[in-house]
């Protein structure tokens, strides 16, 4: 008997009634499939096994969730020119910040300017003082300055940083990026960088009396008494440089090289990349040490503050060794 024999006298059985027997026998029936059923679904199970072999599901997942990592890293790269570098031997979490081009403040530059926006860079770094697993900050400049008070906001805020920071000047820093420059902990620039000094200069309506001249002076104060407060150089010598007469065509000031910078104290030394994140790795490392330290202390302090007021305390009790170990 063949199988749409079967399946015809399991219908004509049915006018018989429905037995426990019969029931069984129909799914036993059902289960059994026709020959050409079984080689159209053997295809497809052999297909589909073949499949699941060539592609599995938690590889496929994990390469589009490296492939999404990867993509918003370059966007940000882009956009912003921010990047964690985290892949270092001793794994410390660096971020590493740009300021290129123009400063823009609040008033937007030409389209075709190269800048660095201020709006971007605040929240960036209030985000790094307030992740705890951000170990320091490198900043990479090379700006023909822009912007005052966007400039003086930006090297105040490095200044405030909690964590290591080390600034590099790559082929200028100019201007209101001499600020930026010396307000991470450490600054370096490389011999062919040159950094620019001059008075403050204003654009746009200009009223010619004593009060205009005064608020600008206050403005150039603030610029000076930052760069002398962050550096080794003194605000006399400063403000000197900035009066230069003598170096520049169209301008005010003086042009330091990289070298000159080192000389006059402006900038601490002369170096490269390497050199940065060294210098950066090492401060890092050195601040883990002392707040090791700090916390030894802590729990010493309050350890002894427990045998003053105990008679039954000891040093040589196991739990003193566990407390003073513990996180370390």
């Amino acid at each position: 008997m063949n199988y749409d024999q079967k399946v015809l006298s399991e219908y004509e059985g049915k006018e018989n009634g429905y037995t426990e027997e019969k029931f069984l026998n129909q799914e036993n029936i059902k289960e059994e499939q026709h020959p050409m059923e079984k080689m159209i679904s053997g295809a497809d199970e052999n297909g589909k096994s073949q499949k699941n072999a060539e592609t599995k599901p938690e590889d496929t997942g994990y390469e589009q969730e490296k492939l999404e990592n990867q993509d918003r890293k370059n966007e940000q790269i882009k956009e912003m020119g921010q990047v964690t570098l985290d892949r270092n031997p001793r794994k410390h979490h660096v971020e590493l910040l740009t300021i290129i081009g123009e400063v823009e403040g609040h008033e937007s530059a030409p389209s075709q300017s190269k800048t660095t926006k201020y709006e971007h860079v605040l929240p960036k770094l209030a985000l790094v003082e307030d992740d705890e697993d951000v170990d320091g900050l490198l900043i990479l400049l090379n700006t023909v300055g822009g912007d005052v008070e966007a400039g003086l906001a930006i090297a105040e805020m490095i200044a405030s940083l909690s964590i290591p920071t080390v600034s590099l000047v790559l082929g200028g820093g100019h201007s209101i990026g001499v600020p930026m420059a010396v307000s991470a902990d450490y600054s370096f620039v490389v011999p062919s960088a040159t950094m620019v000094i001059h008075p403050v200069r204003s654009s746009g309506m200009f009223i010619g009396v004593a009060q205009t001249y005064r608020n600008m002076e206050k403005i150039q104060d603030r610029i000076t008494g930052f760069i002398a407060s962050h550096s080794h150089i003194s605000q006399k010598r400063l403000e000197e440089l900035m009066l230069d007469t003598t170096q520049l065509v169209k301008d005010v000031g003086t042009m330091l090289e990289g070298r000159e910078a080192v000389e006059e104290g402006l900038i601490d030394e002369v170096g490269g990349m390497k050199e940065a994140l060294a210098k950066l790795y090492e401060l890092i490392d050195l601040q883990k040490a002392e707040k090791k330290i700090d916390n030894f202390m802590i729990k010493l302090v309050t350890l002894l503050t427990i045998y003053e007021k105990s008679s039954t305390f000891s040093f040589d009790c196991p739990s003193f060794c566990d407390i003073m170990l513990e996180n370390e």
